[in-house]
């Protein structure tokens, strides 16, 4: 029996799959409204004064999917699984040795057994053809572990672990980055992860310049070669810099083009923009960052571990496709104080797969809230994805969010005290810190704040597919209808016709023979540039950082698109993928001329 709340068959199909409660064959949930009440009653748990009273606060943010929780959240919350409630790691420092590098392979197992998906910066791996200092052994270099950690992976997968997500990092300046950028130019390798590649503004600068670009890695006590070339360079896992010898030099704008090229044809690596990163983080006195969860929303310290959850736009629009429709700012703001509150409660509540995950999580207190359903919200508002428009309620959206975070996280201090590693004066210096309101400001200086971070937008692409199709985190809409694919554990492919949320209800509203207005557009009618523009609005009001997949016609080559990256950091942005329609990649959505 279908859950009337779930009207498309995707969503309960994947409520049935992937949130509903069951053990051993036995169902404890009867509908979706059962779900909420358990993930609202768990998370209220935390709360030492009036417990009832949140409980139904929770439970009403989570009621027609106004907040969606991840899905380790909806999943884990309440059912006494030894699973964690976090979507978002970064393993430990890697360092160059063989116990530490399986080591390092045990703890990311560990982790994505139970549930979370874990990023891992290959920097500090020395490169292929070097010789190990004590045994004589030459390095076979980071790029040759990525296959075993990919195929730990499938094993793991194998037993019935959920479908593993990991991301892999390397420098841009590391010896070995020509062939990390080649490592998925084969079809079908490597496919639990993705690659992204550590770019610094000092390469963007040699890029500019046309200049060479020295590949290096630390001496690390070795004796200098003779003639060899020395630069300093902070590298992966260190504070201060250490002196680096220089393997060979390449063409900047040589190597710039091979990464762009690599990306358009086949969407790997993408590039995560590694200063900006250190500069805009709240914490940059107390870590540093080298990698992000599979996804990039969350960049993140050796051992990190954040929560996520999304506010459904839709759920806020008033008089959708109406002569003057509108956002409901207020309700928003309140859903995000509520939501701030959970996502700080599960910090609580989860399960870690390992110690330094949870002494890290509880140091900082990281929360990562986002938006999911800005196309679909967008679309009811009347506006085109890829208008100025659109980009100005983009950007109102994600300030209310961030400032109603912000504030709710202040007074959180009241009853909860600070993260244990916040210092004031340090704090807001941040380069995001410092572009907050003047009010918000002043009031962590004088009261301080419970969370370090606040805001990410995720993919959100399951919950979004729960929530009846809406679109999915910014992301445009990939199609209004079509068939999306589903694989089993079992190894069975299930195929399931699917509508667009924004679509199905114009269609309620007005009927099957009334044209669609100039507003629905799909994502291969966005111009990757606008695409960016609106990920650009959407990150001033982001203290980490946002996921998002730029998607390219399928004719896209690097002459025509290569200057995607270049305007990614134009814009200001930490970080961004690209997707070329058709790639080998491939995509479970297939979109179809008429409604299935």
């Amino acid at each position: 029996m279908t859950d009337a709340l779930l009207y498309e068959p995707v969503a309960d199909h994947v409520w049935r799959l992937r949130y509903r409660l069951s053990e051993n064959g036995h169902v404890h949930e009867p509908s979706i409204q059962a779900s909420w009440s358990r993930v609202a009653l768990a998370l209220s748990g935390p709360e030492l004064h009036q417990r009832d009273v949140w409980y139904e606060r929770f439970r009403a943010a989570l009621s027609d999917f106004r907040f969606l929780p991840a899905g380790r959240i909806l999943a884990g919350a309440g059912s006494q699984r030894r699973n964690t409630l976090f979507n978002c790691f970064v393993s430990g420092a890697l360092h160059d040795s063989i116990d530490a590098i399986f080591s390092a392979l045990g703890e990311t197992m560990i982790t994505l057994q139970e549930g979370g998906g874990i990023g891992c910066d290959f920097s500090p791996l020395r490169p292929a053809g070097m010789l190990a200092r004590e045994t004589g052994n030459i390095a076979s270099g980071p790029v040759s572990f990525l296959p075993v950690w990919n195929q730990a992976c499938a094993a793991l997968v194998s037993t019935g672990v959920r479908r593993g997500a990991m991301m892999a990092t390397l420098r841009c300046d590391h010896p070995d980055i020509e062939a990390f950028i080649d490592a998925k130019r084969e079809p079908g390798v490597l496919q639990y992860f993705n690659l992204s590649v550590l770019v610094s503004d000092a390469f963007l600068r040699a890029v500019e310049r046309d200049e060479l670009w020295p590949l290096v890695f630390p001496l690390d006590g070795r004796p200098v070669p003779p003639g060899a070339m020395i630069c300093e360079r902070i590298w992966s896992g260190s504070i201060t810099p250490e002196p680096c010898v220089a393997s060979k030099t390449v063409s900047a704008r040589a190597l710039w083009r091979k990464l762009r090229a690599a990306s358009i044809a086949f969407g790997d690596p993408g590039v995560i923009f590694i200063d900006r990163v250190e500069s805009t983080n709240n914490l940059w006195y107390a870590e540093t960052i080298s990698a992000t969860n599979p996804c990039g929303e969350v960049p993140l310290p050796p051992h990190g571990a954040c929560n996520l959850g999304s506010i459904n736009l839709t759920q806020f629009i008033e008089h959708p496709f109406g002569t003057h429709p509108k956002i409901d700012f207020k309700a928003i703001a309140g859903t995000t104080a509520v939501a701030v509150r959970m996502l700080d409660n599960v910090i609580d509540i989860s399960h870690f797969p390992l110690n330094a995950q949870r002494k890290s999580a509880r140091a900082s207190r990281r929360i990562g809230l986002g938006i999911t359903g800005l196309a679909d919200a967008l679309i009811m508002l009347g506006l085109r994805y890829d208008s100025e428009a659109a980009q100005d309620v983009a950007a109102a959206v994600m300030q209310t969010i961030c400032h109603a975070a912000y504030q709710t996280s202040i007074d959180l201090v009241s009853e909860r005290g600070m993260f244990p590693q916040y210092r004031a004066a340090k704090y807001l210096e941040s380069g995001f810190a410092r572009s907050l309101p003047a009010a918000l400001r002043d009031a962590i200086q004088h009261k301080g704040i419970h969370n370090s971070h606040l805001t990410a937008i995720a993919p959100a692409g399951s919950i979004s597919l729960l929530a009846n199709n809406i679109s999915s985190g910014l992301e445009p809409v990939q199609a209004f209808h079509g068939h999306r694919s589903f694989t089993g554990i079992d190894g069975i492919e299930t195929r399931m016709p699917v509508h667009d949320y924004a679509w199905t209800q114009f269609r309620q509203m007005f009927g099957e023979k009334t044209p669609l207005p100039p507003c629905f557009i799909e994502a291969h009618d966005v111009d990757p540039v606008d695409q960016l523009k609106l990920q650009a609005a959407l990150q001033s009001h982001v203290d980490q950082s946002i996921s998002k997949t730029v998607q390219l016609p399928a004719d896209a080559d690097v002459d025509r698109y290569g200057h995607v990256f270049d305007q990614a950091y134009q814009l200001g942005l930490k970080g961004c993928t690209v997707f070329r329609a058709g790639s080998e990649r491939g995509t479970a959505l297939t979109a179809t001329d008429m409604p299935p």
